[in-house]
């Protein structure tokens, strides 16, 4: 059984993804709906929808999205950590359509200019309210950013953190040793797991091998263990650098070598604990 832990929809006639620029991500410029993914990740049993971008309308549609869907088991949506009201905010993502499918929230916090972001004491206060709601935090991190989320993971030892995309690690360059390090340091901290996600567009798209991302791999898989690791295929900016069964693929042969019990958590097991699928 495959649980695909991250993927993404959006619809450009209701709004633009603003982070996606011509020429170099032009092959994902249009829309994708629950129909595309289902028909690209025809083999998976269960998926989590994951928010694209920072406005308070898309986790409502994403958790519409949702009750329909027979293959989407999970959202995790966005809401403003910042906000004094976040506690009514995520109340009413709840109890509103499809609130049951809500299981985390996440923040662009890769986008933010302040590599000390996560460290505010609103941000914090926001992240408490996460927890308390039963809810996951997702970190879309930087490597430069991981001392700061090491920080708030250990402020904040009642929340679950998710990382997401290894912290997106310079795979194109070879480079492993200083994000090895912050990531091993984040993953002293049993409150977070980690998705084995978005390796294949941190590499060079037209040329990446899986052994050039055997080297982080190796580095989480020892950080987490394979009980807080899970794949997910970033679908579908994953098809900048790959079709989904390539995303697929490399993550089985990473894994080879694994038991069948330590394949199934990374492939299913994890995501099923954290996102109570």
């Amino acid at each position: 059984m495959i649980i695909d832990a991250h993927h993404h929809l959006w619809d450009l006639s209701v709004r633009d993804q603003d982070w996606i620029t011509d020429p170099p991500m032009g092959v994902i410029k249009r829309s994708f709906s629950a129909e595309d993914y289902a028909e690209d990740a025809s083999g998976v049993s269960a998926s989590v929808l994951v928010q694209t971008i920072c406005v308070p309308e898309e986790t409502p549609e994403f958790l519409a999205i949702a009750e329909q869907s027979p293959v989407i088991s999970a959202v995790v949506g966005w809401t403003d950590l910042t906000s004094p009201s976040i506690d009514d905010a995520l109340a009413a993502l709840r109890d509103g359509h499809g609130g049951s499918w809500l299981r985390g929230i996440r923040h662009q916090v890769q986008g933010e200019p302040d590599p000390e972001w996560l460290c505010r004491k609103e941000v914090w206060r926001g992240l408490a309210a996460v927890g308390s709601a039963g809810l996951v935090y997702e970190l879309l991190t930087l490597p430069h950013q991981l001392p700061a989320a090491r920080k708030t993971v250990a402020a904040l030892p009642q929340v679950s953190f998710v990382l997401d995309h290894c912290s997106k690690p310079p795979v194109a360059s070879g480079d492993v040793d200083e994000w090895a390090e912050l990531v091993r340091s984040l993953a002293e901290h049993e409150n977070v797991t980690c998705k084995l996600s978005g390796l294949v567009t941190e590499a060079d798209w037209k040329s990446w091998t899986i052994d050039d991302l055997r080297p982080y791999f190796e580095v989480v898989l020892d950080a987490f263990g394979p009980s807080r690791l899970m794949f997910g295929s970033d679908w579908p900016v994953c098809l900048l650098a790959a079709s989904y069964g390539d995303v697929v693929y490399a993550a089985q042969e990473l894994t080879s070598e694994l038991s069948a019990d330590e394949r199934s958590e990374i492939f299913s097991g994890t995501a099923q604990r954290v996102y109570a699928i």
